[in-house]
C-alpha cells in the first residue's frame, strides 16, 4: 500500500499536537522538588547596557540542559512582582527545578528563560516604599528597556530565534500586568503572553486589545490565571470577560489559592508546556481547575461557579439530605462527599440569565448562595451566564440614569400598588425638558421587578442613549398581575382590568408626577409573553393613545378562539385607523424554540389577511430573558423618531 509523504506529515503533525495538548490541569506532587540523576540547566547573571535607564542593568538567564551555541532557541521573558527583583522567581519559585523536571519528562521545548528586573530605574533595588510613584512608574518604563535594550542584547549574545513566534512573555502580579500590557501592546514582538494573578497595573481590556481580530490572528497563546481566593482576581476576570465577548481565544485558568508562589509555580509549570509547540485552541475553554463565581451570586459566595466553556459547577452542604438535584434547563443529580458536600457540573448552559431551582429530597428551593428574583410565580434563584453578545447591557463608563420605585393608589383596584420607573441621565438637571414614555410590561409569573432586574433595562437604555441610538425617555415598568395575578385565569376580563388600570390610573399618574410628554406620538407600550398580550389588547384597542407597540414572544392563543376571535374582529373593523395611528407595531420572537412561536405565526398570518402593518424580527434563544433584553435593545432604537 502506498502512503504519500503528505499523509505521513499530516499524521506526524497530529501526533505532535496531541502530545502538545495532553497536559494535566494541575502540577503533580513533586513538580518543584529537585531530582537526582537528571540533566540540569544553568543560570547565569548577565549585564546589559540600558540606553533607556542610562546604566548597565542585570538579569538572570536560564539555559536548558544540553544547551549549545550551535542551536537556536526561543526565549521566554519571565517577570517578577512589585516587591521583587530579578531574583524573586529564583528565590521563591525555583523555576530552574520546574524546568529541569519538565525537560526530564520530555514535556518542554528547549528555550532560554530571561528573568530581568522589571523596575527600570537607576536604583532598581527592591527596598524602601515599593508603592512610591517613581518606583511604580519604573515598571511602565521597563517596556522601553525590554524592547530597545534587553531583547536586542539577548538576541546578540545568545543563539536565539528573532521572530515573534519564538518570543514569549509572562509574569506574576505586577509582572503579570506588565506581561499583558507589553505583550498585547506589541503583537509584532510576542506571540505567547501569560499573566499570572495580574495586578491593578493591567490596562483596561479595551485598551489591552483594541483590535480583537488582530489579536486573534497573531497570538499563539494568551494565558490568564489567578487563584480563586486572590483579592486581585477581578482584574483577570474582567480581561477574560472582554476576550470572551470579542471571541479572542485564550486560557482563563482559575485554581485554588491566593496571591502566592504556590499558585505561580503551578502556573509556570502549566504555561510553559504550551510554549513553542503547535497549539489546539479547542482545549482552551476547558483548561481550568475551577470556575468563576457567577455575577448573580450573593456577596462572597464561591458557588455556583461558571467554567470558561459555560458549564456550571454547583456545590452545597446538606449532610442530612438523601437526594439533591439542580433544575437548570434540565435536572442534574448531585454527588455527595464524606463531609456532606454535594457537587455537580452541568452541561454547557446557553448564554444570559436563567432561573433555576435546587431540589432537596424533592422540594424545590432557591439556592441560598444566589440572588433571588421573582419569576416562575415565586422567588427563585437565577444565574447570569456570560454572553458574547452582552456588550449592549454591560456596565460602561457612560452617563447613567436612575431606576426608582413609586407607590400609588389605584382607584381601579382600591389598593396601593407600585411601578418601577427609569429616568434617563440628566432628568433631574434638565428641569425644563419633558420626555416621551415607554410603558413596559413583564410576563406571567413575574412582576414589575422583572424588567428592572432580570431585564437590565437601565443599562440597555444608558448605553443606547450614550451612543445616540435611542432618544432619552422615561420607562415605566408596571405590575401587570391583575385578577389574581399571572397567567392563571387569564382572559378578556383580566385584560380589561389591566386596560382600565393603565388608562385610568397609571398613565394619568405618570403624566401628573413626572415631566412626561402627553401626546400619543410620545407614548409607547410593549411587553413580553403575557405582557405582549396585554400590549396587543390595550394598545390596539387604544390605538389613538400610542404610536408604538412592542410585542415580544407573544401572540393571541391559536387554541382559544373565544379570546382571540373578538380581537381579530376588532382589528379587522379598525384596520385603517390602526395602521394610521400606530407608527410601529414591532413583533419579535425567540426563534422556533420560543413556546409562543406557533401562536405568533398564526397571528401574523391573520395580520397579513387584514393588511395590518407590522415589523417582525427573530433572535434565537427561546422564551428567555436573553431574547427579551435583545428585543428591548432593538425596539428602543425605533421609538420617538
Amino acid at each position: 500500500m502506498k502512503i504519500s509523504y503528505l499523509s505521513i506529515y499530516a499524521l506526524l503533525i497530529s501526533v505532535i499536537q496531541l502530545q502538545a495538548q495532553s497536559l494535566d490541569k494541575f502540577a503533580p506532587q513533586g513538580f518543584d522538588v529537585p531530582r537526582t540523576g537528571i540533566a540540569n540547566g544553568k543560570i547565569d547573571t548577565i549585564s546589559y547596557p540600558s540606553k533607556t535607564v542610562g546604566v548597565n542593568r542585570r538579569a538572570l538567564v536560564y539555559t536548558p540542559p544540553g544547551y549549545s551555541k550551535s542551536n537556536k532557541y526561543p526565549v521566554l521573558y519571565l517577570l517578577h512582582g512589585i516587591g521583587g527583583d530579578m531574583k524573586e522567581w529564583l528565590k521563591h519559585g525555583t523555576p530552574q527545578v520546574i524546568f529541569d523536571n519538565l525537560y526530564a519528562d520530555k514535556k518542554l521545548e528547549p528555550m532560554i528563560v530571561v528573568m530581568p528586573n522589571g523596575r527600570a530605574m537607576k536604583d532598581d533595588r527592591n527596598i524602601g516604599n515599593m508603592f512610591d510613584s517613581a518606583r511604580v512608574q519604573a515598571f511602565s518604563v521597563f517596556e522601553k528597556d525590554l524592547l530597545n535594550d534587553l531583547i536586542p542584547f539577548i538576541e546578540k549574545e545568545y543563539p536565539t530565534y528573532k521572530d515573534r513566534e519564538h518570543r514569549a512573555i509572562a509574569g506574576l502580579s505586577m509582572g503579570g500586568g506588565q506581561s499583558l500590557n507589553f505583550g498585547l501592546g506589541n503583537l509584532d514582538k510576542f506571540a505567547w503572553v501569560g499573566g499570572f494573578s495580574s495586578a491593578p497595573n493591567t490596562k483596561l481590556p479595551e485598551v489591552l486589545v483594541p483590535n480583537p481580530a488582530e489579536a486573534k490572528a497573531k497570538l499563539k497563546l494568551l494565558w490568564i490565571s489567578c487563584g480563586d481566593a486572590d483579592g486581585l482576581i477581578n482584574f483577570s476576570k474582567r480581561t477574560h470577560d472582554y476576550l470572551y465577548q470579542k471571541d479572542v481565544p485564550h486560557i482563563y485558568y482559575v485554581e485554588p489559592g491566593g496571591h502566592d508562589f504556590k499558585v505561580w509555580k503551578n502556573d509556570l509549570h502549566l504555561f510553559t508546556q504550551f510554549l513553542f509547540k503547535p497549539v489546539d485552541t479547542n482545549v482552551f475553554s476547558s483548561f481550568t481547575v475551577l470556575g468563576s463565581a457567577a455575577e448573580s451570586n450573593i456577596r462572597t459566595a464561591k458557588y455556583p461557579q461558571i467554567l470558561p466553556d459555560n458549564r456550571v459547577v454547583f456545590k452545597i452542604k446538606a449532610p442530612d439530605a438523601q437526594k439533591v438535584q439542580v433544575d437548570l434547563a434540565k435536572k442534574y443529580d448531585f454527588i455527595k462527599d464524606t463531609e456532606g458536600f454535594w457537587t455537580v457540573t452541568t452541561d454547557t448552559v446557553s448564554e444570559g440569565f436563567h432561573y433555576y431551582s435546587l431540589l432537596i429530597d424533592g422540594v424545590a428551593v432557591a439556592d441560598p448562595a444566589s440572588e433571588t428574583f421573582y419569576g416562575m410565580g415565586r422567588m427563585a434563584a437565577g444565574i447570569e451566564i456570560p454572553s458574547k453578545n452582552s456588550a449592549f447591557y454591560a456596565l460602561r463608563d457612560v452617563p447613567h440614569g436612575e431606576v426608582s420605585i413609586k407607590r400609588y393608589y389605584s382607584t381601579v383596584f382600591n389598593a396601593w400598588r407600585r411601578f418601577y420607573i427609569y429616568k434617563p441621565a440628566g432628568y433631574d438637571a434638565n428641569v425644563n425638558e419633558k420626555y416621551p414614555v415607554l410603558y413596559l410590561l413583564h410576563g406571567g409569573g413575574e412582576d414589575e421587578r422583572g424588567w428592572a432586574t432580570q431585564g437590565k433595562t437601565d443599562l440597555i437604555l444608558d448605553n443606547l442613549i450614550a451612543e445616540g441610538k435611542a432618544k432619552p425617555m422615561l420607562i415605566v415598568m408596571t405590575d401587570g398581575n391583575v385578577g389574581g395575578g399571572g397567567i392563571a385565569g387569564f382572559g378578556e376580563r383580566t385584560l380589561q382590568m389591566f386596560e382600565n388600570e393603565l388608562k385610568q390610573v397609571v398613565i394619568p399618574f405618570v403624566e401628573k408626577n413626572y415631566r412626561a410628554k402627553t401626546d400619543a406620538k410620545d407614548r409607547a407600550l410593549a411587553g413580553l409573553s403575557m405582557g405582549g398580550l396585554q400590549t396587543l389588547y390595550a394598545g390596539i384597542r387604544n390605538h389613538q393613545m400610542f404610536s408604538y407597540l412592542g410585542v415580544f414572544s407573544s401572540g393571541w392563543f391559536a387554541n382559544n378562539t373565544t379570546l382571540s376571535d373578538p380581537q381579530y374582529a376588532f382589528m379587522k373593523a379598525n384596520a385603517t385607523a390602526i395602521n394610521n395611528n400606530i407608527k410601529q407595531l414591532w413583533v419579535s420572537m425567540g426563534g422556533k424554540e420560543d413556546i409562543a412561536h406557533n401562536n405568533c405565526q398564526v397571528m401574523l398570518k391573520k395580520f397579513d389577511e387584514m393588511n395590518i402593518k407590522y415589523t417582525y424580527s427573530e433572535y434565537p434563544g427561546g422564551h428567555t430573558w436573553p431574547v427579551w433584553r435583545h428585543d428591548l435593545h432593538g425596539f428602543a432604537q425605533v421609538l420617538f423618531k
